[in-house]
């Protein structure tokens, strides 16, 4: 199909996509990419947010953490540090994880703030991932 380009999303650990999508929105460090076919070429890092792409039956969103993003010939290649399907997540648990994320963020040390940041960036993502696959928290 002209309109559509492959997308690949795989972590260390396994594949999780690998199919013919018509666009996907992907979380750059400074802010989402939008991808349709006939993208230009590119190369990006990735930062803590929602992957989402449409197929011919429907949306589907990951969160992701980290990583690296290839655009070249209608060929996308994601390689994600961490990567989890929006439907596979307990959005009370992600949300209890980003209140203790951010609990977290009012007390810490100047020096550590980057990581409880990313922290608060990672628990945010899996609560948006789980609240656009339609698993809202209690």
């Amino acid at each position: 199909m002209a309109d559509t380009f492959q997308l690949e999303v795989a972590t260390p650990e396994r594949l999780f996509v690998d199919e013919q999508v018509t666009e996907a929105e992907l979380p750059a460090q400074n802010g989402y990419i939008g991808v349709l076919a006939g993208h230009a070429p590119l190369l990006s890092a990735l930062g803590a947010g929602v992957l989402s792409f449409k197929t011919g039956s429907g949306e589907r969103v990951l969160a992701i953490d980290g990583g690296f993003v290839e655009i070249y010939d209608n060929h996308v290649r994601v390689l994600a540090d961490r990567a989890e399907f929006g439907n596979d997540i307990d959005a009370s648990a992600a949300r209890r994880q980003l209140d203790e994320a951010n609990a977290q963020l009012k007390s810490v040390h100047e020096k550590d703030s980057d990581a409880v940041l990313q922290a608060v960036a990672r628990a945010q993502a899996r609560v948006d991932a789980a609240e656009k696959a339609g698993r809202r928290a209690a």
